[in-house]
């Protein structure tokens, strides 16, 4: 529950839950990448950072593993922070399910054979689409006042890249070649993933600055 500008303290727990599950995934991503021979940020997916052909796929399922932890708990925790009137449980009811398919993402690698490989492709969309539609409901979610002036816009731009770049995505267009912007399937991936990873972050450390309150607590009588 919120009291205008002011937040509960939990919020507080869940922003830091947002920041390091994110930041933890790009360190992680950064690492593995330096340790896989001849890997393309433009030509190879994120997800092959996890796969066989990766020296350090374990690490890497395990930091996907903790980004969806992070950002279930998160989603739970920043509730009272958004105005209940707006998209606020749609949106984070989508997080939160972006954050189980993240968490199935490192479970089931694109290697592994359940559905022959094809779980790997329904987690993955799930923990896509669902961070897409819940920043873009979040956006409705939040208040009018200062504090959220350039919060509002940010949040909104970060779910529609996001929406936007899975339709590209799953339509093959990676970009025009002929224009020297073809991200390449690797590239488009991570035009999915870098908006949500950067809402996160700079929403996390917003909602980290928002002045508190904690509920008052009746004063029992010693007499």
């Amino acid at each position: 529950m919120s009291q205008g500008t002011y937040v509960h303290r939990t919020v507080r727990l869940g922003a830091a839950f947002l920041i390091f599950g994110a930041v933890e995934f790009i360190v992680g991503m950064i690492v593995v990448q330096s340790q896989y021979p001849g890997y393309s940020l433009s030509q190879n997916y994120i997800s092959d950072l996890g796969g066989a052909h990766s020296p350090w796929a374990l690490g890497f399922d395990a930091s996907v593993i903790i980004l969806g932890l992070c950002a279930i708990v998160g989603a739970l925790q920043i509730w009272g922070a958004f105005d209940p009137s707006g998209g606020r449980a749609l949106g984070l009811g989508f997080l939160l399910i972006a954050g189980i398919g993240a968490v199935g993402v490192g479970v089931f690698p694109e290697t592994t054979p359940v559905l022959s490989g094809g779980m790997h492709t329904i987690v993955s969309f799930i923990a896509f689409l669902g961070a897409g539609i819940g920043l873009t409901s979040l956006s409705f979610a939040t208040a009018r006042g200062p504090p959220w002036r350039v919060f509002r816009p940010l949040t909104l731009a970060c779910g529609l890249v996001t929406l936007a770049a899975i339709v590209l995505f799953s339509l093959g267009q990676f970009g025009a070649s002929a224009y020297y912007l073809d991200l390449g399937p690797g590239g488009m991936e991570r035009l999915v993933v870098a908006p949500v990873l950067l809402w996160a972050i700079v929403e996390g450390v917003h909602l980290a600055g928002l002045p508190r309150y904690a509920p008052s607590v009746p004063v029992r009588s010693t007499a």
